[in-house]
């Protein structure tokens, strides 16, 4: 890649010690692989699928009780099978690092609650194992769901892997979700255990969820167990619960049930814009193969590093935190407002830990950039060598805010890829240029093109996102979707056996990568998604509102915008009190990341001749395109409804 362009470029001595380049020259060796160019050993491990999944179990040498017989089954991507034959543990793989030095830190948690505190790797490993025997007591066993409506504090982190030791299947959501929201998923797959905080602290501000668990309690039928564990007040009670201290209070030895590979890990959840959330399944060997992968190889961390990525336990970028964990490096949690009491709350915890590799939304950090933080200014961040963004396309400008306000030497890696593969498509490589605005490149083993309308990969012109071969993290399947229809229909009914993902994308002829946001209606609001269906559910139950239709606007360089259209019955005015209802009723049943920027009256909502809500095509046409590019009037039910909406984008472009 020529430099030409670049903002950042890697040293001779950043090359040379970077991980993938370790990897590179035992490839050489090992497989007889070139030691050439980052393209050339992309197109290598995406020709050479086989091959290069079993070079990354070799090189990072995968525990197994028993070995695979065949790596990959298949290259047609709904009918591959990977490492068949395998039995495994993923929480066995941690560790591997610091047997000698159990006196490491793993973990550390600071919280608005709570100040800075530290687990080390041997402290980890005596909880995960007196937390797993714990569960085993409440009669939890390989199979079982055990569901987490916890924060992002270490005592998440010792739960999940509790979980996995056992092989039981770990799924959570965030405490700030509303009651809807959480029973909607977690009801789908039907949980044996909940695990729960009272409340929680966010902005200064107390929030107790005590009743949200009784309705959980009540409308869980399949739960036979709740533990508490008392956040907001160490003296909270709940009835019919046990409390988090009884779980870890006895003395166990680690055991670690051995799984196939592709025994369900995690359920995440995916929305589409209709029907219930889509409850997505990923297995326990691709999620440490991919993971191991990512992070040693793109984001170059290691068993010396701290890593911190700001989240909560209802986006993928926990589960990609915790997973940090598998490379030997240690992690830094945090729950609460990342701009209260001011924007440097984090940037402190970075400096107070030394966190080598931080990362967050975009929107945070533009949020920074729009606040006048200059975090070079205020700490010392003598150890931070990467900043790590995702949830929304970073802007050029932020791009160049991090190298002026952080450091000129910071490696910034910008991630594109999804809850539902659990992974990056597109991110970074350590020994690579960098140019403002891009994503340095497509993630090894991962074959991701840029479709256009035909169905051909093309280079330089925006396109559909769409992987052409399997990945060990996409889905084993969809929770209780027997058929696999739901499946397929999510993902591979515009082109066959190539997998659709959703996003609009540009491969640049130096394979660097741009994302310019969805070309489907999911709304994906600060790294949480949400179908618009879940929306509606809400918004509609309002007696005043006769129709709703909601997207989100994300424009490139500029921060997203979400409008809430909805029909008034003949009569009924949008007050002020109606909108404030919408929004709290949105904000407490789903997500307060979800409240829509604006409410707005039209006079019907566009809709095909089936009835379908013609959200896309009015996304498209807000965001700029003409009428005739993205409708075909004479295939809507109410063609007369899209000139309240033409109007309406040429006021919002002007």
């Amino acid at each position: 890649m020529s430099t030409q362009d670049a903002m950042w470029c890697p040293t001779e001595q950043q090359i040379e010690q970077a991980e993938i380049t370790r990897y590179q020259v035992w490839l050489e060796k090992e497989y007889q692989v070139p030691h050439g160019s980052y393209e050339e050993l992309w197109q290598w491990s995406v020709d050479n699928l086989s091959l290069f999944w079993e070079s990354i179990w070799r090189y990072f040498d995968i525990k197994a009780a028993t070995p695979y017989s065949e790596v990959l089954s298949s290259e047609v991507i709904p009918e591959a099978k990977w490492f068949t034959g395998a039995t495994l543990n993923i929480t066995e793989q941690l560790f591997r690092f610091h047997e000698d030095e159990p006196g490491r830190p793993a973990v550390y948690g600071q919280s608005e609650l709570r100040p800075l505190s530290m687990l080390t790797w041997g402290e980890l490993k005596a909880q995960i194992a007196s937390v797993a025997a714990g569960l085993r007591a409440l009669g939890v066993q390989a199979g079982d769901r055990v569901v987490a409506y916890l924060p992002n504090i270490p005592e998440t982190t010792v739960a999940f892997y509790a979980c996995a030791s056992i092989g039981a299947i770990w799924s959570s959501c965030s405490p700030d979700m509303g009651t809807n929201s959480v029973i909607d998923r977690f009801a789908q797959i039907e949980p044996k255990v909940l695990l729960a905080v009272d409340g929680y602290r966010y902005g200064g501000k107390d929030f107790s969820r005590l009743s949200v668990l009784e309705t959980m309690q009540q409308q869980l039928p399949s739960l036979e167990h709740t533990v508490l564990l008392p956040y907001l007040d160490s003296s909270s009670t709940l009835p019919g619960s046990v409390l988090w201290d009884s779980l870890v209070s006895r003395e166990a030895e680690m055991e670690f049930t051995q799984v196939p590979f592709d025994h369900p890990l995690w359920i995440v959840y995916s929305s589409g814009t209709t029907g219930m959330p889509k409850p997505i399944v990923h297995g326990q060997g691709g999620t440490l193969l991919e993971s191991v992968k990512s992070s040693a190889l793109h984001l170059d961390v290691g068993p010396d590093d701290r890593f911190l990525w700001y989240s909560t336990t209802g986006w993928i970028m926990w589960n990609s935190q915790v997973t940090a964990l598998l490379c030997g490096a240690s992690i830094t949690l945090y729950d609460g407002n990342p701009g209260y009491p001011d924007m440097n709350v984090l940037w402190r915890l970075v400096d107070e830990t030394e966190v080598t590799f931080f990362g967050g939304g975009a929107a945070y950090f533009m949020g920074c950039k729009k606040a006048g933080v200059t975090p070079k200014e205020s700490f010392a961040l003598s150890h931070l060598r990467a900043i790590g963004s995702t949830g929304s396309p970073l802007p050029k400008e932020d791009y160049h805010w991090i190298h002026d306000a952080v450091g000129e030497h910071i490696f910034i890696v910008a991630l594109s890829g999804g809850t539902d593969i659990a992974a990056a498509f597109v991110g970074g490589c350590p020994t690579l240029p960098l140019v403002a605005g891009e994503m340095q490149c497509r993630g090894l083993g991962i074959a991701v093109y840029a479709f256009n309308d035909e169905g051909e990969a093309v280079v330089d012109e925006v396109g559909e996102l769409v992987v052409t071969k399997p990945m060990p993290t996409m889905p084993l399947y969809f929770w209780n979707d027997h058929d696999g229809e739901r499946y397929h229909d999510s993902y591979f009914t515009m082109y066959q056996n190539v997998w659709r993902h959703g996003d609009w994308i540009r491969i640049t002829p130096r394979g660097s990568a741009i994302i310019y946001g969805r070309s489907d209606t999911t709304i994906n609001r600060h790294g949480i998604r949400m179908g618009t269906s879940e929306i509606y559910r809400v918004v509609e139950e309002f007696g005043e509102v006769l129709d709703s239709l909601v997207v989100d606007l994300e424009y490139l360089g500029r921060p997203s915008f979400m409008p809430l259209f909805v029909v008034l019955k003949e009569g009924e005015k949008l007050t002020d009190a109606l909108v404030e209802g919408l929004k709290q009723a949105i904000r407490e049943r789903l997500s307060a990341r979800h409240v829509p920027n604006e409410v707005l009256v039209v006079p019907s909502i566009p809709r095909t001749m089936s009835g379908k809500k013609m959200e896309l095509p009015v996304r498209r046409l807000l965001l700029g395109e003409e009428l005739e590019k993205v409708a075909n009037l004479d295939a809507m039910a109410n063609p007369e409804a899209m000139q309240w909406f033409v109007e309406y984008a040429a006021a919002l472009n002007a």
